[in-house]
């Protein structure tokens, strides 16, 4: 089980991650190949307005194709299985590191773009199929736990990225192509090593009907052999489902009986995106800059907030099961309403009162700590625990479709919202959390060591319906 656990997260969160990173810090290089390549063609040099439109193309590729990855979540989990569509999605990622790694020996820029969004459709897919799989093989009592892992592989994938683009390693003229194809080592990896291990049992067995294999992999995941108690859940669950068969992402947007969980994983969703965790992100390093940090070791103290944003995030992965979700949910928003206010009064008083830029660095910390133990790792979590077999792969397509579409929308939205509210824009960030919090505060069970049918009676009641 912690052998699958690594090496799914490993091979597919981390990337998602490190790609999420991996542009920050060569950008000025890349602009620079940009210009470049594009004088050698023309024997003019390119627009400014024109080189800020395909900068913002470079970066805003990604979350657009996480969009058309989570699009594919559906057909992709239902057909090739879990571990199967994690396996057909490294062929994306190998692919687009090969492309960027050659992209500056081919002289062509329109080729990263291009791989911006395979690695976003293969972030998407990874970002949405790595929850779903590893909480369909744990047993509940770890459920929780092995969910958080996959944040956990993403801030390190951030961290790894952090550090590789320093000037001194990567981040320089010479080695940003290598910088950018690394991405595929992991990917071939998990390629190898992953079919050797078992298929989630509960896709064996309550989509395939194939108890034996099912059994047989649930005894691996084990290492016991009576699993008997777990089949008999699982088969519980095939036997409420018959009615229902299995649901589309149209038909679960209109099943009374699921409502409530739609609406949850929505809000969830759209509050992790929203809470301002890019925005907190692109300020940091002007935040440190009028705080009096050299500009030279800017880059150093971002990858120390990398660190702990990672530590924070492990903190998680131990405290879940015996914390539960929902205190990690209230406390994680909390955390990131209460510093969006005070970053806000700090922002705009730091020119008057000398000390409040150094108030400013504790309140951009406390924020990435609440984002890291809450509003981070446990949604998906939550969106595994709160949906059963049939409906989950619709459930983690509209999740993830949110998902990613926020994180496109605030990518778009934050510089036009910066420009024109400055620190203020921050007071709506600390808006959309005050209000994801009291949604979950009321209406977000616990779900902590109950079964997926157990988590399924708990909300039949707030949907109104009779379960079978």
């Amino acid at each position: 089980l912690a052998l699958v656990a690594l090496i799914s997260a490993f091979g597919s969160s981390f990337q998602y991650g490190y790609n999420v990173s991996v542009i920050n810090s060569p950008a000025p290089y890349m602009q620079d190949f940009y210009n470049q390549t594009y004088f050698s063609r023309h024997g003019v040099p390119m627009d400014g307005g024109f080189q800020t439109l395909l900068w913002s193309l470079t970066v805003s590729m990604f979350p657009l194709g996480g969009l058309f990855g989570s699009l594919m979540v559906w057909p992709l989990v239902n057909n090739c299985g879990r571990k199967g569509t994690l396996l057909i999605n490294n062929l994306f990622s190998i692919a687009a590191a090969i492309l960027m790694g050659t992209s500056e020996l081919a002289k062509t820029f329109e080729v990263i773009i291009l791989s911006r969004v395979i690695m976003g459709i293969y972030a998407g897919l990874a970002s949405n199929v790595v929850p779903m799989f590893l909480g369909e093989i744990s047993p509940k009592n770890l459920r929780g736990a092995i969910g958080v892992v996959p944040q956990l592989f993403i801030t390190l994938g951030i961290l790894v990225a952090q550090i590789l683009g320093l000037n001194i390693i990567l981040g320089n003229a010479e080695g940003w192509p290598v910088l950018l194809g690394l991405t595929g080592i992991p990917s071939l990896i998990q390629l190898l090593i992953l079919p050797f291990f078992p298929e989630s049992p509960r896709y064996l067995l309550i989509q395939k009907g194939n108890e034996e294999q099912a059994r047989r992999a649930l005894q691996r995941l084990r290492d016991w052999d009576d699993v008997d108690d777990e089949i008999e859940e699982m088969r519980q669950e095939d036997r409420s489902e018959k009615e229902e068969g299995h649901f589309s992402v149209l038909s679960l947007c209109t099943f009374r009986g699921l409502r409530w969980q739609l609406i949850s994983i929505i809000v969830m969703m759209m509050g992790q995106q929203l809470s301002g965790i890019n925005g907190v992100f692109y300020y940091a390093d002007r935040i440190f800059l009028s705080a009096g940090v050299d500009n030279n070791n800017v880059q150093y103290v971002t990858v120390s907030i990398g660190a702990i944003n990672v530590v924070m995030t492990l903190l998680a992965v131990l405290i879940v099961e015996s914390l539960g979700r929902r205190i990690l949910l209230l406390a994680g928003f909390g955390l990131c309403c209460a510093s969006c206010a005070v970053l806000t009064l700090a922002l705009n008083l730091q020119t008057t009162v000398s000390w409040m830029s150094y108030l400013s660095i504790v309140c951009v910390i406390v924020y990435i700590i609440g984002h890291a133990i809450g509003a981070s790792p446990i949604p998906f979590v939550m969106i595994t625990e709160m949906f059963l077999q049939s409906s989950r792969p619709a459930a983690f397509m509209v999740g993830g479709s949110v998902h990613w579409l926020c994180n496109f929308t605030v990518g778009l939205v934050f510089l036009y919202m910066e420009a024109g509210l400055g620190p203020y824009s921050f007071l709506i960030f600390c808006a959309i959390c005050l209000a994801t919090m009291v949604y979950i505060f009321f209406i977000v069970p616990e779900t902590k060591n109950k079964t997926f049918m157990e988590i399924n009676k708990i909300m039949a009641k707030r949907n109104k319906v009779e379960i079978q």
